[in-house]
């Protein structure tokens, strides 16, 4: 990351803060056609996560692409409902909500996607794709939603005239500023970034992040940060949740992630984590293997095939998630793991 990032935070956020957001066994599967006689089969996008987001804190969800993060997003937004499993914010649960409920609920969180040319309307002034949150969910007069707009245009970076302006007359960087103002528009308790600044030149990626940063300790932010960047995810997380095929296989404080891994996916991930200088994580061999298909994950333990310490009881039974070491992780020998 650029020398001009914010240094990588050392005090967390006390763990009295509140719960604003909890998952329970969350799952979204997909039936998914296979030909015209065949039957159809199961994806298992995202197959029993459970967690728990703190005001102020954020939560980094990290793994190899279709290990189930975007998917995570999607439902924790509520753009996808659960296939099963319960969601709470602030002690509410989501899904059962009266439809009332549902709305003001979706106020709660908000989203930011991955690519800022791709989700910002190219035919909207800046003006109006911000107000179009507070039309659409507050009792606002045309001139107090003006004042809000300029005064969140502000806080991410940009200047009142910029507002009268289309996106494609701005750089990346500021596209995703636009984005992340608007997703603050409603005064959220809970951002869900997926992969914010994957988009964006290096060069600008440690101005966007310095800025959530800000605006969490402004705001009291809880984050859910969707990255496969443990480089980013090292700076801007609290905490860190390893997702694979669907499933968290280890979750815990960040420093006690990304220096004692417990699980022997975790250890591969950050073995191909580039480093510059002092080598102070653990020494392990890079994944080998391809990802299996989530319509027909290995049996037992999904990560198996592909572990260095597979023993006969890993392609038969499921590793349940229980504490090791400070954190969660999913493995029959994660205390054998150094």
């Amino acid at each position: 990351m650029p020398s001009t990032l914010t240094a990588a935070r050392t005090v967390a956020v006390s763990d009295t803060a509140p719960i604003v957001l909890e998952a329970r066994e969350l799952k979204r599967h997909y039936a998914v056609k296979r030909g015209l006689f065949a039957r159809p089969a199961t994806v298992k996008a995202l197959d029993g996560a459970s967690f728990a987001v703190r005001a102020g804190r954020t939560l980094a969800v990290v793994g190899e692409s279709g290990c189930g993060k975007s998917t995570l997003a999607r439902v924790l937004a509520r753009i996808e409902t659960p296939s099963e499993g319960a969601l709470f914010f602030d002690g509410k649960d989501v899904l059962h909500a009266s439809p009332e409920e549902q709305r003001e609920l979706r106020r709660t969180v908000q989203m930011v996607f991955q690519n800022p040319y791709g989700s910002l309307n190219p035919r909207q002034k800046v003006r109006t794709i911000l107000e179009e949150p507070l039309k659409l969910n507050t009792d606002l007069q045309p001139e107090q939603r003006r004042e809000r707009v300029l005064a969140m245009m502000a806080k991410v970076g940009l200047r009142p005239e910029q507002a009268e302006r289309y996106p494609h007359m701005f750089s990346g960087g500021q596209r995703q500023r636009i984005a992340i103002a608007r997703a603050l528009m409603l005064n959220p308790r809970v951002v869900v970034a997926d992969e914010p600044v994957s988009a964006l030149d290096v060069s600008i990626q440690a101005q966007v992040l310095n800025l959530m940063m800000d605006l969490q300790e402004e705001f009291g932010l809880a984050y859910v940060f969707i990255s496969h960047d443990l480089s980013v995810v090292r700076h801007i997380a609290d905490e860190v949740m390893v997702m694979y095929l669907g499933r968290p296989v280890e979750h815990g404080d960040k420093d006690t992630i990304f220096t004692r891994p417990r699980h022997p996916y975790t250890r591969a991930l950050l073995a191909s984590m580039p480093r510059v200088g002092r080598h102070d994580g653990p020494a392990s061999a890079p994944l080998t293997g391809e990802l299996p298909s989530p319509m027909n994950p290995p049996p037992g333990c999904t990560f198996h095939r592909r572990c260095p310490m597979a023993q006969g009881r890993c392609a038969i039974e499921v590793p349940a998630s229980r504490p090791v070491d400070g954190r969660l992780v999913a493995c029959h020998f994660a205390e054998q793991v150094e």
